[in-house]
């Protein structure tokens, strides 16, 4: 979507702009993350894969990475979803071959998700092209620059993170785990 991008913000700033306004920065990331929003749903609907099926597709990777088991209630907590909408989605990812539903072998009651194979291959498929394009972006860039811009990123995903949490009330009442 060339059309509806934005212009490129102008050169670093030290501050606000003159007028006030945020930094050439935030606006940057605002950017960034409205054209990955549209990446999102333009490949995932080639898939006829809303961008909840793959926001939840990543969380069961990022987890299952981390040798975390992926309950219903933690989805529905990451992606801040009702109890209802949590099981339409994992229906949705069921039905549509991207999820199992296992059960815990101690408790039978616990319901464990897993991606499957198709998801994988799928989940390749849509961000390929994204990846590849990243890379070849990230290739002009020294192992030095790299790791200013990763410690930035850790620093602006935590700072939202923690904003979110106290615009929702959810530093002060966290919701227990399933």
């Amino acid at each position: 979507m060339a059309g509806n991008r934005t212009p490129a913000a102008p050169g670093p700033q030290q501050g606000p702009p003159q007028g006030g306004g945020p930094h050439a920065l935030i606006r940057l990331l605002q950017e960034f993350t409205l054209e990955a929003n549209r990446y999102v749903d333009a490949a995932g609907g080639r898939k006829d894969m809303h961008r909840t099926d793959l926001n939840a597709l990543a969380v069961i990777m990022r987890h299952t990475a981390n040798g975390v088991a992926v309950t219903p209630g933690l989805l529905r907590k990451e992606l801040n979803l009702s109890s209802p909408a949590t099981t339409a989605l994992i229906d949705r990812l069921d039905s549509s071959g991207h999820v199992v539903r296992e059960r815990d072998s101690p408790d039978r009651r616990q319901v464990h998700l897993r991606m499957t194979p198709k998801a994988f291959e799928e989940g390749g498929a849509i961000f390929a092209p994204l990846s590849r394009r990243m890379g070849s972006a990230m290739a002009g860039f020294s192992p030095g620059e790299l790791e200013t811009v990763t410690r930035f990123m850790a620093a602006m995903v935590e700072a939202t993170v923690t904003a979110r949490e106290e615009s929702s009330g959810a530093a002060e009442s966290p919701i227990p785990p399933d």
